[in-house]
């Protein structure tokens, strides 16, 4: 199977004016580290918060101009949901999403907030793929697959069309993986409109089916798929993404999640763009040296910012301590009256913020008029954090240090 530039070409044209021509953005932040200039395709402030609507909504298109769409069903808890949702709603299309019973009810009310109809069925996707299968043969409608479908793939590729229009001189583009539809759609246009820029993927290490398929140069499935980035934690990569992005793709690299969330917080920080994992793995590639991008224009595909806020704390928590921003010891004090109160003070006195603190009087070894107490403070940093550790040691303190968290 391939995808001929005119397939792009039709999708583009099916999409223009309802979804958003995103940002293309050069960080000089980003580029002072890696020695490139890197810019950020900023698909994470698309409608629906992803590029999974241009594939959605292009597939939708093309089936109404042939008469082929009463009504579209999708199994999805995640971007494609709310893509199918969207689209469908645009078109006049009914759309029944069918997710797993564990989807979190953000995504769920969201999906229906597009104006879809949610069935919850099972208690993973693959129920829910089952449950979508039976809806269509009940009723006649028609099944869009996430992205192992061809005008679904052509749909995601117009990104690849977008960026070579804004950065014509762009020399790689870096692109995440999970079914392989974004990938693939990105590197085939690409490259039949400028073969000398390269494409390459981006898999995490616990999901990296496409990474393997490309090195073996055959479908490739996984018995897992375990990473942070739930959007490409995919064990069955498509059998037409495979073959497309073995064809026009130059390579597929992975990190791990650590990368990834170190690369989410630094967008958040830094650019003060919210990021999903998923797509913040073509920076965290770019950032640990998995690319060479030194002296060369490079475009790092942000594919959506759909991430939970509770997961956002979390990430922000790994990244302080990470960081050397965040440090937690214990103390042994003697147990009287005053004796808390004068620790604090010398850690006052070395400018350091208590976040926390505990009481243990359990632990083994103690005596019977001893307690431990657990700290956890906000420092500048590694330098600032040993200081605050060297000053209870000098005012005769036992102080040891806790493992990362």
């Amino acid at each position: 199977m391939d995808l001929e530039l005119k397939d792009f070409e039709l999708a583009a044209e099916r999409l223009r004016g309802t979804l958003h021509h995103t940002e293309l953005d050069l960080s000089s932040t980003f580029s002072d580290m890696t020695g490139g200039r890197i810019y950020l395709k900023c698909e994470n402030r698309q409608k629906t918060g992803s590029f999974k609507i241009r594939g959605a909504s292009n597939k939708i298109a093309a089936l109404a101009s042939r008469g082929e769409a009463s009504a579209v069903v999708a199994s999805s808890a995640g971007n494609h949901a709310q893509g199918v949702a969207c689209a469908a709603r645009g078109l006049g299309i009914p759309a029944t999403i069918v997710m797993p019973k564990t989807a979190p009810i953000a995504k769920v009310r969201a999906t229906e907030g597009y104006g879809a109809k949610v069935v919850l069925a099972g208690e993973c996707y693959d129920d829910a793929y089952a449950r979508a299968c039976e809806i269509c043969r009940e009723e006649g409608a028609v099944f869009l697959h996430p992205y192992n479908d061809p005008e679904v793939i052509a749909g995601q590729g117009t990104l690849g069309m977008e960026i070579l229009g804004d950065l014509p001189s762009v020399d790689m583009i870096v692109v995440p993986a999970g079914g392989g539809g974004l990938l693939a759609g990105v590197a085939a246009a690409v490259k039949q409109i400028n073969p000398r820029v390269k494409v390459f993927g981006v898999q995490a290490e616990g999901a990296d089916a496409i990474a393997r398929s490309f090195r073996e140069k055959k479908l490739v499935t996984t018995q897992s798929a375990s990473t942070i980035a739930d959007g490409i934690a995919v064990k069955a990569p498509g059998d037409l993404t495979v073959e497309l992005i073995n064809r026009y793709a130059d390579g597929v690299v992975t990190v791990s999640d650590t990368e990834i969330a170190d690369a989410i917080l630094l967008l958040l920080e830094r650019c003060k763009q919210v990021v999903e994992p998923a797509g913040a793995t073509p920076l965290a590639a770019v950032l640990n040296g998995k690319l060479d991008v030194k002296g060369k224009r490079v475009v790092c595909l942000l594919s959506g910012g759909n991430i939970d806020v509770s997961f956002i704390q979390s990430i922000i928590e790994r990244g302080l301590v990470a960081r050397h921003r965040r440090i937690k010891f214990v103390v042994t004090l003697v147990d009287r009256p005053g004796s808390l109160m004068q620790m604090l003070g010398v850690i006052s006195g070395a400018g350091a913020n208590i976040l926390q603190l505990e009481h243990d009087k359990l632990s083994e070894g103690l005596n019977p008029n001893e307690t431990n107490v657990h700290v956890s403070l906000e420092v500048g940093g590694a330098a600032h954090g040993d200081a605050v550790i060297d000053s209870l040691r000098a005012k005769g303190y036992t102080v040891v240090k806790e493992d990362k968290t």
